[in-house]
């Protein structure tokens, strides 16, 4: 059995709202998010990031988790949200109202899972590695737990 994590889950989030802020390339079509370590995977980049770029990516997403913001959850309704997200990743099925995850003011997205209820619960969000192949963007992280 996978061992989900919802420290991860939520640095997901804040990782993909970087990486919207930063390039305007959209959130990862495909995640794989595990306690050790997990991944997203990014279409419509060119290349891989440069060193500069992944230093910066770490820094913005502990910037986010050091600020303690609350992680709360909504629901709106389907139509609604379907002017606001890109509800593609969300299991197939009949909604009537899209559970929408926020991170403070930074970062918002339909999602069905579990997150931490303050990013002050996370620890710290390290990038390892980077690579582009195959017009896909595959970023991997860990987390470092608090002391």
């Amino acid at each position: 059995m996978k061992t989900y994590d919802p420290r991860m889950h939520t640095a997901e989030h804040i990782l993909n709202g970087t990486m919207v802020k930063m390039f305007n390339n959209g959130r990862a079509f495909s995640s794989h998010v595990e306690k050790k370590k997990s991944k997203c995977d990014y279409k419509n980049f060119t290349r891989n990031l440069t060193e500069d770029e992944i230093a910066e990516i770490e820094r913005r997403v502990n910037e986010v988790i050091k600020q303690n913001l609350d992680v709360t959850e909504s629901f709106i309704p389907l139509e609604e949200a379907k002017e606001k997200f890109n509800l593609s990743r969300l299991p197939e099925g009949e909604y009537d109202e899209i559970r929408i995850i926020k991170v403070g003011n930074y970062d918002a997205c339909p999602c069905i899972g579990s997150h931490v209820k303050n990013t002050s619960e996370i620890g710290e969000f390290k990038l390892t590695s980077a690579n582009f192949n195959n017009g896909i963007l595959r970023v991997r992280f860990k987390l470092i737990a608090n002391d």
